[in-house]
């Protein structure tokens, strides 16, 4: 167990094994874990970094000159610089998961060529694509980042339990009251890209949703929709997506540096490592 290596606890140890083996309940149905860990478990991202830790050590210390390996638990990309380095780090990879006893998922496992916007992935809820500038350089492609189709489906899903007929006995303060946290949350994870298309899209699919409510509610019809402005709910308190878009340099402030390196102030935010193939 490649916790033990680190930690010599019995207590931890043990309390990590009966994780392991607790199971899973679904519907109310208790199911038996068989083997790894248990999906969407509060406990998997760190058991997946334990486990996967061995693969960036052997990365930094062997596979370093095939690209740039980013990992959040057990999602991962590889940036490479040309096809066939990209070719060389997707079997290094294998090798190691083999070792590992892991296999890799055969729908998101993949080759993806980024070069003059050619294809695009999807990775941690954000669809990465290469894209001109008109306003920086209309000659070159730079990378953007927004929400993927799936992380749409998903807000707007919750939005539209949000102010389904259940809830027509509340006030309207109270379904914006409900709706801010959910709006707030999933912008501040996305506004860091260029999803000011896709906030404006939601803002617009909240409005919708906000005045179908009231219409439902009071049983007016839909010639009274322009009596509920999209300003008329922001004066209310509905958080607006809409002008939250920042930039990494802009939404992370700087910090003084805590160490007696001198720090670069970017801290892997800029995206540098734009290039090639994913």
């Amino acid at each position: 167990m490649l916790v033990g290596e680190r930690i010599s606890d019995r207590r931890v140890l043990k309390l990590i094994r009966q994780w392991l083996r607790a199971g899973v309940m679904e519907d109310g149905t208790l199911r038996e874990t068989l083997a790894g860990t248990p999906q969407g478990g509060v406990i998997s991202p760190l058991l997946a970094n334990i486990y996967l830790h061995l693969l960036d050590r052997l990365w930094a210390k062997k596979c370093g000159s095939l690209g740039v390996l980013i990992r959040y638990a057990d999602d991962f990309v590889v940036l490479a610089t040309t096809e066939l380095k990209a070719k060389e780090a997707l079997w290094q990879v294998q090798f190691v998961m083999n070792k590992l006893g892991l296999v890799l998922h055969p729908e998101k496992t993949r080759m993806v060529d980024l070069r003059r916007g050619k294809g695009s992935f999807v990775f941690l809820g954000c669809t990465i694509r290469k894209k001109r500038s008109i306003q920086r350089k209309p000659g070159q492609y730079f990378v953007h980042r927004w929400p993927s189709p799936k992380a749409m489906k998903r807000v707007r899903e919750r939005v539209h339990e949000l102010t389904d007929a259940r809830h027509s006995g509340k006030d309207v303060r109270q379904i914006i009251a409900a709706l801010n946290p959910v709006l707030r949350g999933w912008g501040n994870y996305f506004r860091t890209g260029n999803a000011e298309r896709k906030f404006n899209q939601l803002d617009r699919y909240v409005y919708r949703r906000l005045v179908q409510w009231m219409n439902r509610r009071g049983g007016q019809r839909r010639q009274r929709m322009e009596k509920w402005s999209h300003d008329r709910f922001v004066g209310m308190g509905l958080y607006q997506l809409r002008g939250t878009v920042k930039y990494p340099a802009q939404a992370t402030p700087v910090r003084s540096s805590l160490s007696r390196v001198r720090e670069n102030r970017t801290h892997g935010l800029k995206g540098d490592l734009r290039n090639g193939l994913a």
